[in-house]
């Protein structure tokens, strides 16, 4: 698959965009782990003319976790092409445009997956944009805004004309938020389209190897990208290369494993921010591990009320002397 001059080979796995989650060390412990392709949290355009602090500092990429895409979103044409022209200087491989997000203070605001309402709006923002910056311009979006207006097939055609060069489309409409099942078949009708000539992307539930390679073999789609089910669990990428790769199902990680890799996740985190901040930060994380766990529900609690690492580390080697060696089942 190729974005512009990036060639990410056959069958990428990419990290999708998530707010609070996708930051500089995370994405370099996927990168580490198999990930083909990292994105930023996602940012606000408004934000970044305005140049706020902690905006301006989504903007940071690591060489080691290249090729990044660095994802905004906004409602407004002159905004976003200002941020477009800020983030093209921070030097991603490209600029990725948000227009997905099912968040209430994004969409109903009419950015993120509330540009599904106003689909005009939508491509003069991306036909501005494009025209802007010399990097290549992606969009990731949704199905639709609901059941109703499931308008994708047709959107995707309408996004390619204004120039974009590579759409990720989430199986699920805005109302869905993330429940119930993503519906990969307009996923796959966009992709076998006749007229669409650029990469696409699928996203939604892929939570293991075997969900992976069914998307790329049913559906036809160009790469798949992975969220929710990387978030404690960034080996995911590793299961999943190895598993298009050979057709062979890694054993699951043991709970030893899974603490060493989280103590890494953690050091990284106080690292680029602070003690406390990092270890809240890292709570979404460890929330998400060690499910399945015989007798564990005390533990956890004990584990994501830890405010400091002195506390936190001895919670940790004890999880692993405790149930270290065991294997929890994958989704």
């Amino acid at each position: 698959m190729k974005i512009g001059n990036l060639d990410l080979g056959d069958r990428p796995v990419l990290l999708a965009p998530m707010e609070d989650v996708t930051n500089p060390p995370f994405r370099v412990l996927c990168k580490r782990y198999g990930a083909d392709l990292m994105y930023t949290e996602f940012i606000s355009s408004d934000a970044l003319v305005r140049s706020v602090n902690r905006t301006m500092k989504k903007l940071t990429i690591l060489e080691e976790e290249r090729p990044v895409a660095i994802q905004i979103y906004g409602k407004e044409v002159d905004p976003m092409v200002e941020a477009a022209k800020i983030v093209e200087a921070a030097n991603p491989e490209f600029l990725d445009l948000n227009f997905g997000c099912p968040v209430r203070k994004v969409a109903s605001k009419g950015a993120g997956s509330g540009m599904m309402r106003n689909v005009p709006q939508m491509l003069k923002i991306t036909e501005a944009v494009v025209k802007a910056v010399n990097i290549p311009v992606t969009v990731k979006t949704r199905l639709g805004w609901d059941e109703d207006s499931k308008i994708i097939v047709e959107l995707a055609e309408q996004l390619q004309d204004v120039g974009i060069q590579g759409l990720t489309i989430h199986g699920r409409t805005r109302c869905q938020m993330y429940k119930g099942e993503a519906d990969w078949t307009l996923i796959g009708d966009v992709k076998n389209n006749q007229r669409m000539h650029i990469p696409i992307i699928g996203n939604g539930d892929i939570t293991n190897p075997v969900k992976a390679k069914a998307a790329f073999d049913k559906y036809g789609v160009d790469a798949i990208m992975i969220g929710r089910a990387a978030v404690g669990k960034p080996w995911i990428f590793r299961d999943v290369k190895h598993y298009l790769n050979t057709g062979e199902l890694l054993p699951p990680a043991t709970v030893s494993q899974q603490v060493k890799m989280l103590k890494e996740q953690i050091d990284s985190a106080i690292d680029w921010i602070d003690e406390r901040r990092g270890i809240l930060h890292m709570r979404r994380h460890m929330a998400g591990m060690f499910k399945g766990l015989p007798n564990f529900k005390h533990t956890r609690i004990e584990m994501l009320r830890a405010d400091h690492y002195a506390d936190l580390m001895p919670i940790l080697d004890r999880i692993a002397i405790e149930w270290g060696d065991l294997h929890i089942e994958e989704e």
